[in-house]
């Protein structure tokens, strides 16, 4: 009796803890929070090609977005933009898959390039170039290098805080920040200048733009994806 009763509430917990998924606390409310993504539907969120979500290459599944291996439908972005924020993901990866979180995106500017907060598994190729590590996980995408960062194991949920307030950035991984800066700043444009994006005018200053999830053919999911915009 003892064991169906322990069972029944592991699974009672396991419930709880779903129903918790994809939605802000009564605390995150008061603070100013609001969910990106409401874990079930593609609302606020459209293809980076076009006005409508993609038909293929992503899929929504027990409160899980996930881009599928392969199938190449193309990014998403979020339908408004934003400037000042503070931005909340959850991602899983796979072996070896690579995808990211850029911000700040316009299509009109530098050719769509933006800054990205790099996710990618270490066995993955591209986290062996651009200089010092700029292509590691939890990198400003070839610009800024982060420290070596602890991925949790594949079958666990990574936690990304990215926070863009006015020209400050910092990107947090797993409860530790691993690099802030300031766009636009000295130290900023020389980093730029020696990344891929040096020929780009005043590459990463936009005042705002777009959240977008990348499709890098890999599969990587993501959920709680919540933000808290800034005053």
């Amino acid at each position: 009796m003892k064991k169906i009763v322990y069972v029944a509430g592991m699974l009672l917990a396991s419930l709880v803890l779903r129903a918790e998924e994809n939605v802000v606390t009564e605390q995150e409310k008061g603070e100013g929070w609001t969910m990106l993504w409401d874990g079930t539907t593609t609302a606020g969120w459209r293809s980076i090609k076009t006005n409508a979500f993609p038909q293929n290459g992503w899929e929504i599944k027990d409160g899980t977005l996930s881009v599928l291996k392969e199938v190449y439908a193309g990014d998403i972005i979020t339908e408004n933009v934003y400037s000042n924020f503070i931005l909340k993901v959850e991602f899983k990866l796979t072996k070896a898959a690579n995808s990211g979180v850029k911000y700040l995106f316009n299509p009109k500017i530098n050719g769509g390039t933006t800054l990205e907060f790099q996710i990618l598994h270490p066995d993955h190729p591209d986290a062996k170039l651009g200089k010092n590590g700029c292509r590691k996980v939890g990198s400003l995408y070839d610009v800024i290098p982060a420290p070596t960062a602890k991925l949790r194991p594949l079958d666990e949920w990574n936690s990304i805080q990215l926070v863009c307030n006015g020209k400050q950035v910092e990107h947090w991984l797993n409860g530790e920040k691993l690099i802030s800066f300031e766009r636009g700043s000295e130290s900023f444009r020389a980093a730029v200048a020696q990344s891929k994006f040096s020929k780009a005018k005043k590459w990463g200053e936009a005042e705002s733009g777009h959240i977008l999830l990348q499709d890098h053919g890999d599969y990587v999911s993501y959920r709680n994806i919540k933000i808290k915009v800034l005053k």
